[in-house]
């Protein structure tokens, strides 16, 4: 593992929101059941009432969040990154879910997510790398303007460009994007 991804487990084990290219878009990431959460809504000055995304490469880490686990037998990794909605658990979180019956998750098999997901035994919480109805940050110049240093950690943005994650309600197989 890197030094800068060892430094952002440090960080997001601490209760950091710290900035990572994911296997879409660059992201804004913390863990799920830390202080940083309504932090890192406040950030992007985004409506609670969104919802957010859990990123993991291990399928385990999301059996606490939904409410039926044997769903995630289903959720795969594919050619095109996908996030998948089931019914989320009782005790989630409110600004996880953004106060909907469901809970959006995504397993990739990005290194980087990997590294910090089996680091910290944790799914990590995911969402764009913007201030709300602004374009995603592609450099860290942009991460810095958007959030004016206030990120505890920025891993810098990958040069490609990526799309946001085709999404599915794995209970109605309903395609939502």
């Amino acid at each position: 593992m890197s030094f800068r991804a060892r430094l952002a487990v440090n960080i997001l084990l601490r209760g950091g929101v710290v900035s990572l290219p994911t296997d879409t878009i660059q992201g804004l990431s913390c863990l799920p059941f830390s202080d940083s959460l309504q932090r890192l809504i406040e950030l992007k000055h985004r409506a609670s009432n969104k919802g957010l995304i859990l990123i993991s490469n291990d399928i385990s880490h999301f059996e606490n969040f939904v409410e039926n686990p044997q769903l995630l037998t289903k959720v795969k990794v594919g050619n095109k990154p996908t996030t998948y909605l089931l019914n989320a658990a009782s005790n989630i979180p409110i600004l996880l879910t953004g106060g909907m019956k469901t809970i959006a998750i995504r397993l990739t098999d990005n290194p980087l997510i990997a590294d910090l997901c089996n680091s910290t035994n944790s799914a990590l919480v995911s969402t764009s790398a913007n201030v709300s109805g602004f374009p995603v940050a592609q450099t860290s110049l942009k991460l810095r303007v958007y959030f004016n240093d206030q990120l505890d950690f920025i891993i810098s943005p990958n040069a490609q460009k990526n799309a946001p994650s085709h999404i599915v309600n794995l209970e109605t197989g309903e395609e939502i994007r």
